[in-house]
């Protein structure tokens, strides 16, 4: 009887810890991205990678354009050219488009590293995030974008503070 009553008193215990743990918890959500776009400095990288993603266009489609003039001269004078002069200009061709391709490589590499150049400050700021659970009490706070599917009532959608923070609308 007495283990009984000490099994029952120990269960009761843990119940009743358990409870007060889980009443302690204090969730948070936040959608990540429609934080960093609503920052100025999200606006004004993205601004700036887009004009060096239109260079690099304007730079690739002349080099396109050169190897189509180049290639057209070369198909409308292949018969008239030597043999040699059809392995020169064969070569030309062969070389302008390895150019091309070595470009649009170079090109893609360097935008990728623009855009992570200057979206480290913007994603650097967004991580306030944290200091707004310090100081606010949370628990845990969950990016939505990071694929969670619920968010229960309980939890507090931090969008709201973290702008505040950092001083956005």
């Amino acid at each position: 009887m007495m283990k009984n009553t000490i099994k029952v008193f120990v269960l009761v215990a843990l119940t009743l810890a358990a409870m007060s743990v889980s009443a302690q918890v204090k969730l948070g959500h936040i959608e990540t991205q429609k934080l960093i776009q609503a920052m100025p400095e999200w606006t004004a990288a993205q601004k700036t990678f887009e004009e060096e993603q239109k260079k690099v266009n304007t730079e690739l489609n002349g080099l396109r354009e050169q190897f189509q003039t180049k290639l057209a001269e070369y198909s409308e004078k292949m018969k008239t050219y030597s043999e040699a002069m059809r392995a020169t200009t064969e070569e030309e061709l062969q070389g302008l488009q390895q150019r091309i391709q070595r470009f649009q490589e170079t090109a893609m590499a360097q935008l990728e590293k623009t855009q992570n150049d200057l979206m480290q400050p913007v994603m650097e700021k967004a991580l306030n995030a944290k200091e707004v659970g310090k100081e606010n009490g949370f628990t845990y706070i969950f990016d939505m974008n990071a694929g969670i599917l619920y968010a229960a009532e309980n939890s507090q959608d931090v969008l709201p503070l973290v702008k505040k923070k950092l001083g956005l609308q």
